[in-house]
């Protein structure tokens, strides 16, 4: 009688050897995944230590005599560098620290929010007040205009480089009129409001004349609220020129002329020679690489989302 065992046919052995060389596979594919997923988390890590390390320029050290140094980059505006938030925390710690001996804003702003810029003016001077053996010295870079003049203004002292653009002391609120537009297109505008100024400037939508004087006599009243800040920072250090609160931009050689700025300088040269301590520490405030990574990648996922919704949502603006 023949032997019809399954484990002793040859079938069973080729099954048996398949199924062996299968699991053998799928081991070792497990292990290489394992291994590509560490390689990688340890790339992207090896890479945000990076940035953290060299990306941000000085980092804050205690111990020893020093300038401090708070950067006001770019616009002036919530959830940007320049944000009330972020200049405020650097000028807290710069003044808390005991060996800061000078602290020096290195601007370089075309200005933008008249609040965010208030905020860090009155920072400036409250911060001031409980410190006042600690002076506050201005440096304009390549600009230091509207908002960004109106933080310099808070400081003791203002300097710029002879071509440096100073001063856009005025407020501005820009837009555009498409009606006509909508009209040869043929187009009809439907906004639906409650409230009957609550569509008001829109750009799609004729002017009302009441309107328009309305929003002057708000951008007046900004106005009056920047004029009364410079003049409390620069007090008579400011020449009586018609044109200084026009809104006009001059370079740091003439800025000087008309009081804007006390001096030409830079940011290393206020340290040396006006502070007298040429060690200078940055101390603004540097986002976490991984944080912002995060907050990019939530930002595409959100907009990714909303681009998705229906039109005719109602919105609260």
């Amino acid at each position: 009688m023949s032997d019809t065992r399954p484990e002793s046919s040859k079938e069973w052995k080729i099954i048996e050897k398949t199924m062996l060389q299968l699991s053998a596979e799928q081991r070792r594919s497990r292990r290489w995944g394992v291994f590509f997923k560490l390689l990688t988390f340890t790339y992207l890590f090896a890479l945000l230590y990076l940035f953290n390390v060299s990306g941000d320029g000085a980092s804050v050290t205690k111990g020893g005599a020093h300038t401090a140094l708070i950067d006001v980059n770019g616009v002036i505006a919530a959830n940007e560098d320049a944000a009330a938030d972020v200049v405020v925390q650097g000028l807290r710690g710069a003044f808390e620290d005991k060996n800061t001996k000078g602290i020096i804003l290195r601007i370089n702003s075309p200005g933008g929010s008249p609040v965010q810029s208030g905020y860090i003016y009155d920072e400036i001077k409250r911060l001031k007040a409980l410190n006042s053996d600690v002076m506050v010295y201005a440096v304009i870079g390549d600009i230091g205009a509207s908002g960004a003049y109106y933080i310099a203004a808070a400081a003791d002292h203002i300097y710029a480089d002879k071509a440096s653009l100073v001063g856009s002391i005025g407020v501005t609120a820009a837009g555009f009129g498409f009606v006509e537009t909508l009209d040869k297109l043929g187009i009809e505008r439907r906004n639906y409001t409650s409230g009957a100024h609550k569509g008001f400037l829109d750009p799609f939508s004729p002017e009302k004349e009441e309107e328009v004087e309305f929003w002057g006599k708000v951008l007046k009243t900004t106005h009056n609220q920047f004029i009364g800040k410079v003049k409390e920072g620069r007090g008579e250090r400011l020449k009586d020129n018609p044109d200084l609160f026009t809104g006009l931009v001059w370079s740091g050689e003439q800025a000087l002329e008309l009081g804007l700025i006390d001096g030409l300088g830079s940011p290393g040269y206020v340290a040396r020679e006006v502070i007298g301590v040429e060690n200078i520490v940055d101390f603004t405030p540097k986002p976490d690489p991984f944080e912002k990574f995060t907050q990019r990648l939530g930002t595409s996922i959100g907009s990714a989302i909303s681009n998705s919704v229906v039109n005719g949502v109602m919105k609260l603006q």
